[in-house]
């Protein structure tokens, strides 16, 4: 049988055809890599960060003013006070502005827009870890890439990255380049919903405050102690590393089924304001988990009629509407707490 002589070139053609073709997309991938990781990763490292060009990505501090001016990172911009994007309602304070008016108005000049990654990020022996807060408030804000720089500014100085000094300067987008974010409500948890759901074994509630306040402590104004029935109690701290580093996910994994929450369950998580446990919200959503941060927490919930559990002992409240009664005086410097 005469061979096709013709046969092994065709062949040897077309392997030659597509090694090219895969050389030039590893190329291209290589060229579009560091925003692609930006979007695919809520914790990021300075490594990860440093290779995005600042063009190309938005960097959150969200530590003091003065901290910002003496060291940040190149290009970033300084959001120092949760409390700025909050508003009081019937007496509970701390609840996350929803305005669309006042999200353009206040990311525009500041150069956000949607298709820009959000990275984030603060210090770790931060008490409160306010840029949890901040994360989940861009989620709820609709915009789609947005992460945690892992160990905060602490990490970024020990790996020996360029700091920036002095005043931020961005560069301002037109407030038309924001028109198409929307808020997303499956982040969001509100306490008729929590009041719905809490015995339900679909859902796991977080208490991520101190033990103390999850027994009874009132150190924050809140009109009586204790916590929504059936949650579960985990200080926010546990999730993270001496150091301010996340813990590796199988530790992570192994703390929530050590606390008999499940991969299929949502989470709700609170404290006392939603900042706190807007850390805790990241690590769930890290983890992969259906998760919603309460951010009336502790402030709405022990101002509503709905029960209190304090210990074991699940206790009924009052019907009467708390809603107006006078406020317990806050103690000196809880304005910055959550």
């Amino acid at each position: 049988m005469k061979t096709d002589s013709t046969s092994g070139a065709r062949i040897l053609s077309r392997k030659i055809r597509v090694s090219i073709l895969l050389i030039l997309v590893l190329f291209l991938t290589g060229i579009q890599a560091p925003q692609s990781l930006a979007e695919k990763k809520l914790l990021i490292t300075p490594a990860m960060l440093s290779a995005i060009p600042q063009d190309q990505r938005i960097v959150v501090d969200t530590r003091s003013a003065w901290k910002f001016l003496l060291g940040h990172i190149p290009g970033a911009v300084n959001l120092d006070d949760w409390w700025e994007f909050t508003h009081k309602s019937e007496g509970v304070k701390g609840l996350l502005k929803d305005d669309k008016t006042f999200i353009t108005e206040k990311f525009a000049p500041l150069g956000f827009s949607p298709e820009k990654p959000i990275i984030i990020y603060g210090e770790p022996d931060d008490p409160w870890r306010t840029d949890g807060r901040f994360f989940w408030m861009f989620e709820y804000y609709g915009f789609q890439n947005v992460s945690l720089l892992d160990g905060g500014f602490a990490s970024w100085k020990q790996a020996g990255k360029k700091i920036e000094r002095g005043l931020q300067n961005p560069t301002p987008k037109a407030k038309s380049a924001l028109n198409s974010i929307n808020l997303n409500p499956d982040v969001i948890a509100y306490k008729t919903m929590i009041n719905n759901v809490f015995s339900s074994n679909n859902f796991r509630i977080i208490d991520n405050r101190t033990r103390k306040e999850f027994d009874g402590a009132t150190p924050y104004g809140s009109p009586k102690g204790g916590h929504i029935p059936n949650a579960i109690h985990i200080h926010w701290p546990e999730f993270f590393q001496a150091d301010g580093t996340l813990k590796t996910q199988s530790a992570l994994n192994s703390l929530l089924r050590q606390n008999e929450i499940r991969p299929n369950q949502e989470i709700i998580v609170y404290c006392t304001g939603g900042v706190r446990s807007g850390m805790a919200y990241f690590v769930f959503r890290y983890l992969g988990y259906k998760v919603r941060n309460y951010d009336g927490s502790w402030w709405d919930w022990s101002r509503s009629p709905f029960p209190v559990e304090i210990g074991q002992k699940r206790s009924k409240t009052n019907q009467k509407t708390l809603t107006g009664d006078k406020k317990l005086p806050l103690r000196s410097g809880v304005e910055h707490s959550g």
